[in-house]
C-alpha cells in the first residue's frame, strides 16, 4: 500500500475533477496564489479519523487552506500532523498519507502480549474460554495501570512526526504557523486581515479537577517552561481513550490558584499530578472554539463530524449500554448544547458516513481504511457543492443584529 492507493482512487479523482470544473467560493480571506482559507474543526473517533484524510486531501485539492485548527482525539492527531507538516499555505494531507502508510496501526497496541491476544480473540470472535483466559489477564493489568495500552508507541510515532518536519518545541510549531505570505481579502469586499492571527486548540480532559483543557494555550498550568514542550505531548494527553489507553500523567508545573482559577474555574489547590484522558469524555467536537456571534466572519469554520450520532434512541436494557449511554451523553452534551444555540453552524458541518467501522480496530485491513478515505472524501465533495458563502454570510448578518425591546 502506497500513498497512490488513496489518492489516485478513480472515485476520489472524480470527484475532484467534479470540483475543479467548478467555481467555489468559501471564504473572503485568500492568497495570492488563489487558496482559500478556512478554519477547521475535527472529531475525534480512533481510527475513523483516516476518514478526515479524505475529507481534508479533497478540500486541498480544491484550493482550499488551513487557517486556524481545532480537534480532539483522533481529530487531534489529523490537526496537529496539518499543523506541523509544513507551513499553513502549502497542502499537507498526501505528506500525512505518507506517514499513515508506513505505519502499522496495530503497533499502537503496546500494551503486553495478553493484551493483544485478548484484543485479537475479541475481534476474531474467539470463544469465549479464549476470551476469558486473556480477559482476566487484561483485567489485572488494566485495573492496575488504568488502562491497557501505554501509548508510548503512538507518542514516538508523533514525536518522529514532527522531528522529521523540524519541530521539537511547541514556539517551532508556532513559528511554522505564521500568517502566510500574500494573505488578503477577496476583491470587492470591503474588509481587512487586521487581526488574523492562526490559531491551534488540541482538546483534552483532565479528570482530576473536571477540566476541559485547551493546548497549548493552557500548558502553562502543566509545564513551568510550555514554550519548550513537545507538541507531541498535547496529542497524546488528547488521545487517552479510557481503559484503551494508559491516562496521560503529568507532574504539575503551575501551583498558582489564581491561573486555574482565570483558565479553568477551578477554585481548590493544584493537583500535583494532573491526569488527561481523551478530550473526547468532555467535547468531541470543539465546534465552538473559534466562534465570535458577534461579527461577520472572513472566513467560516468548517466542521468535521466522524458518523451522525444521536438518531436514534440509546437502549439501556443492560449494564454495559446503560454505561455506555451515560458515557456518549456526557461527551455529546457540550458541543450539541453550543449548536442549539448556534445553529447557523449546521450550514458549516460534515457528517462522514463511517458505515459500520469500527472505532477500535487498530488491525483494519487495507480495504476498510481506503473505504473510509473515499467516504470522507464524498463527505468533502458533498459539501463543497451545496455550501453557500454569501448565503451563510447573510445568516451571520441577521444573527448581528441587535435584538428591538419588546
Amino acid at each position: 500500500m502506497n500513498t497512490e492507493y488513496f489518492t489516485n482512487n478513480i472515485e476520489v479523482q472524480n470527484i475532484i475533477q467534479n470540483l475543479k470544473a467548478r467555481t467555489i467560493y468559501v471564504s473572503d480571506v485568500i492568497d495570492d496564489e488563489g487558496n482559500q482559507y478556512v478554519d477547521l474543526v475535527q472529531e475525534g473517533g480512533g481510527v475513523l479519523g483516516i476518514a478526515l484524510l479524505g475529507y481534508t486531501y479533497v478540500l486541498e485539492q480544491a484550493g482550499i487552506r488551513f487557517f486556524s485548527l481545532a480537534g480532539t482525539s483522533a481529530g487531534a492527531i489529523n490537526t496537529m500532523l496539518l499543523a506541523g507538516a509544513d507551513k499553513i499555505n502549502k497542502p499537507k494531507t498526501e505528506k500525512i498519507i505518507q506517514y499513515l502508510v508506513n505505519q502499522n496501526l496495530f503497533d499502537f497496541v503496546d500494551g503486553p502480549f495478553y493484551v493483544k491476544n485478548f484484543l485479537n480473540a475479541v475481534k476474531n470472535k474467539s470463544n469465549i474460554f479464549t476470551k476469558l483466559l486473556w480477559g482476566l489477564w487484561v483485567l489485572k493489568y488494566a485495573f492496575k495501570n488504568q488502562g491497557m495500552n501505554p501509548g508510548d508507541e503512538f507518542k514516538k510515532w508523533i514525536l518522529n512526526i514532527l522531528k522529521d518536519n523540524n519541530i521539537n518545541t511547541s514556539s517551532e510549531l508556532m513559528k511554522l504557523r505564521s500568517v502566510p505570505e500574500g494573505l488578503r481579502i477577496r476583491e470587492g469586499v470591503n474588509r481587512t486581515t487586521d487581526g488574523l492571527n492562526p490559531k491551534l486548540k488540541i482538546i483534552a480532559a483532565e479528570i482530576t479537577t473536571e477540566s476541559r483543557i485547551i493546548f497549548p494555550e493552557m500548558a502553562n498550568l502543566f509545564w513551568e517552561e510550555p514554550q519548550k514542550v513537545n507538541p507531541a505531548e498535547f496529542v497524546r494527553a488528547s488521545m487517552s481513550i479510557p481503559l484503551f489507553f494508559h491516562p496521560y500523567k503529568v507532574k504539575t508545573g503551575n501551583k498558582d490558584s489564581r491561573s486555574w482559577y482565570e483558565c479553568v474555574r477551578y477554585k481548590g489547590i493544584p493537583p500535583e499530578e494532573s491526569v488527561f484522558v481523551d478530550g473526547g469524555v468532555l467535547s468531541n467536537f470543539p465546534i465552538d472554539v473559534f466562534h465570535n456571534h458577534k461579527i461577520i466572519p472572513r472566513l467560516p469554520t468548517f466542521g468535521v463530524k466522524l458518523g451522525d450520532d444521536r438518531h436514534e434512541v440509546s437502549p439501556v436494557s443492560n449494564i454495559p449500554k446503560f454505561l455506555m449511554a451515560i458515557f456518549n451523553s456526557a461527551r455529546h452534551v457540550l458541543d450539541y448544547q453550543f449548536l442549539l444555540k448556534n445553529n447557523d453552524y449546521e450550514k458549516l458541518i460534515t457528517i462522514v458516513d463511517t458505515k459500520e467501522h469500527n472505532w477500535l480496530n487498530f488491525s483494519m485491513p487495507d480495504e476498510d481504511k481506503l473505504d473510509l478515505f473515499i467516504q470522507g472524501a464524498k463527505a468533502a465533495g458533498n459539501f463543497l457543492e451545496k455550501f453557500d458563502w454569501e448565503e451563510y454570510k447573510s445568516i451571520r448578518e441577521e444573527l448581528t443584529k441587535p435584538l428591538l425591546p419588546a
